[in-house]
């Protein structure tokens, strides 16, 4: 089921495309996808931001080193992104944001930031705060035994300045499937997710309230990186 617009500001309805699936996508299918839609775009289609769900993956970037492969259960993809391996599966919100840097701000650091501000303000509508952590890639909070956990990932591929991937946010996922993994190559903390922090969100209700910061996420992307 998809919704190109529920909960988009009125003023971006028309210029970005934003697709809602509530039925998982296998990961292929949706890699295949994105490379047609970034090459459409850098020849003038329309923007899109894609909400969605995988069935159990495990997705290699291109700084993936196969020692953090510890327990390959799950198919296993080259994805083309930044980054190391990251776990993919039901109850995990997938945000896929394909936009044209020539349009706004060239600047790749700038949009990393903005797309990590937006998570970080969407989970703020659920009562938990969240953060960026300096020489760790992700989203990251507080879990339930007080010490750090990633919450959200972010692995992104910039081509030709049209952006490709994006984030995921552990709604309510199986933690035990990040296990097979070392995610992000990072081995010295844990994954928490919302459930697990007392949050019972739908994917419904999360794709909402990122709509809610939509607005605020694409105007941050006429602005440069802060250098901070």
């Amino acid at each position: 089921m998809t919704d190109d617009t529920t909960d988009m500001p009125a003023s971006l309805r028309g210029a970005i495309e934003w697709r809602h699936s509530y039925e998982q996508v296998a990961y292929r299918d949706a890699l295949a996808e994105m490379e047609v839609r970034n090459a459409a775009i850098r020849d003038g289609a329309r923007e899109l931001i894609w909400m969605l769900e995988h069935p159990p993956v495990y997705t290699a970037g291109t700084s993936a080193k196969d020692a953090d492969l510890l327990d390959p259960r799950f198919d296993v993809v080259k994805a083309g992104r930044g980054g190391q391996f990251t776990y993919h599966g039901p109850g995990q919100r997938i945000g896929y944001v394909l936009l044209d840097l020539s349009r706004r701000a060239r600047d790749v650091r700038g949009f990393v930031h903005a797309l990590e501000g937006w998570v970080i303000d969407t989970l703020a509508d659920f009562d938990v705060e969240s953060w960026r952590a300096e020489g760790r890639i992700g989203i990251w909070t507080r879990n339930v035994d007080g010490r750090e956990a990633k919450i959200g990932a972010i692995g992104v591929r910039v081509r030709k300045w049209v952006t490709m991937h994006g984030f995921s946010v552990n709604l309510s996922p199986d933690l035990t499937h990040f296990t097979g993994i070392v995610p992000c190559g990072i081995s010295e903390f844990g994954v928490t997710s919302l459930e697990r922090l007392g949050r019972a969100v739908s994917a419904r209700e999360w794709d909402e309230a990122m709509g809610r910061h939509s607005e605020t996420f694409l105007s941050a992307l006429d602005r440069k990186c802060p250098t901070e």
